[in-house]
């Protein structure tokens, strides 16, 4: 590999405009807020037992999305790949900027904004989101440090330490993301342990995917050559990490399957749940799995380079259905308040009552695209403003056996 040489982009018409098309977005999401915040939730599509709703989905995908997005880097530095460190640059600053994205959500979402103060200075030390609070400014702050050591060149020597730190960190933050879900016994569709390694192994996959998106979508846009080498290596990695979200999703509801108490919530998700049900086997099983690992593997579509974007934005629609499920399908599901009893009610244990009906508003969705926004935002100004990308990934440059 012939030493990679990295620029900023250049201004222009172009780089405004994209900037003014996201900036007009955040603007219309921070108008969603204002409502929100001005007239109460109660405009929106959550009610007392739907209390996540939408944002909280995108917020969450953005926020697992990130931790994947390092996964990039983490292999060229800490296990030594050096075909990857051309990208580790770029793939810290998305890690950075899907974290704020989903962060900028979930602090506007929070009814109250300023109560976030209240989270920072006092500390419930049992609570599963006192430890996210650290653990994502710690990612911040870790990840930062990391971008220092590998485009500073005198600090170049302590990019393992800080890469191997780093990757440890991401770790956690995403066990911590998913114990959000596994350490929450009232809920049947949550309460499972492997809710943690599962989302590990979720933010693999869903970080990928938005990686490649944003480096085949950059390649095209600043005219930069972008090989055949690299994209065939990430699309291929890929691959692997969706075959891996499939099964521990698979591993978690066929065990759940095994143990009775949980009957009743699997046949809510797989049969009897309306749009969960369909968005779990149309929306993460079909499209989010199957249709991106035929686009991968087929030999027709494996070098097409429309078939492998296709297939990073299936991941992500995949992933974002699957987020919606584990969420908001988790608390559609109602809490069994008297286990082994039956509840005779139009409201507490009914699976169809009034109470546990979700539909997302549009100022909930428009909230979730500002966040999307934000983190492309600030990536293109990053790009603008410090080297992140290669001047060139074309197959000459990144394999001197190419042809």
């Amino acid at each position: 590999m012939k030493k990679t040489v990295f620029t900023q982009i250049e201004g222009g018409n172009g780089f405004y405009g994209v900037l003014g098309v996201l900036g007009a977005i955040i603007l219309i999401g921070l108008g969603a807020v204002y409502q929100m915040e001005h007239n109460g939730h109660h405009v929106t599509g959550m009610t007392n037992q739907i209390v996540w709703g939408m944002p909280h989905v995108f917020a969450i995908f953005l926020i697992v999305a990130a931790s994947g997005a390092l996964n990039v880097a983490s292999i060229g530095s800490v296990f030594g790949k050096k075909f990857y460190k051309p990208l580790a640059p770029l793939s810290g600053l998305l890690a950075i900027t899907l974290l704020l994205g989903g962060l900028t959500v979930l602090v506007l979402d929070l009814g109250r904004p300023d109560r976030l103060i209240v989270a920072m200075t006092h500390f419930n030390t049992k609570s599963i989101f006192t430890w996210n609070i650290l653990l994502y400014n710690g990612f911040l702050g870790l990840v930062v440090v990391y971008l220092w050591t590998m485009m500073e060149k005198r600090m170049n020597r302590y990019t393992p330490l800080a890469g191997f730190l780093a990757f440890v960190w991401r770790l956690i933050l995403t066990t911590g993301t998913g114990s959000i879900f596994g350490f929450l016994v009232a809920r049947q569709g949550y309460d499972a342990a492997i809710m943690a390694p599962m989302f590990i192994v979720m933010s693999f996959s869903f970080g990928l995917a938005f990686f490649m998106l944003v480096l085949m979508a950059t390649y095209k846009w600043t005219e930069r050559p972008l090989g055949d080498v690299v994209l065939n290596r990430l699309a291929k990695l890929l691959g692997i990490f969706i075959a891996g979200a499939f099964y521990f999703v698979a591993v978690q509801h066929l065990t759940n399957l095994y143990a009775t108490e949980h009957h009743g919530v699997e046949a809510f998700i797989m049969r009897d749940g309306g749009i969960y049900t369909t968005l779990f086997w149309f929306g993460f099983v079909v499209l989010g799995t199957l249709a991106p690992l035929a686009l991968i593997f087929a030999p027709a579509t494996a070098r097409n380079r429309s078939a492998l974007a296709l297939a990073a934005a299936l991941v992500i629609v995949g992933g974002f259905a699957l987020v919606y499920v584990i969420v908001i399908g988790g608390q559609a599901y109602p809490l069994s308040i008297f286990p082994g009893y039956e509840v005779i009610s139009s409201f507490e244990g009914a699976v169809n009552s009034e109470a546990y009906a979700y539909s997302p508003s549009l100022r909930e969705t428009l909230l979730g695209f500002m966040g999307v926004a934000m983190t492309l935002a600030i990536t293109t100004v990053a790009f603008k403003a410090l080297r992140f990308l290669p001047e060139d990934l074309g197959d000459e440059m990144v394999d001197p056996h190419a042809k």
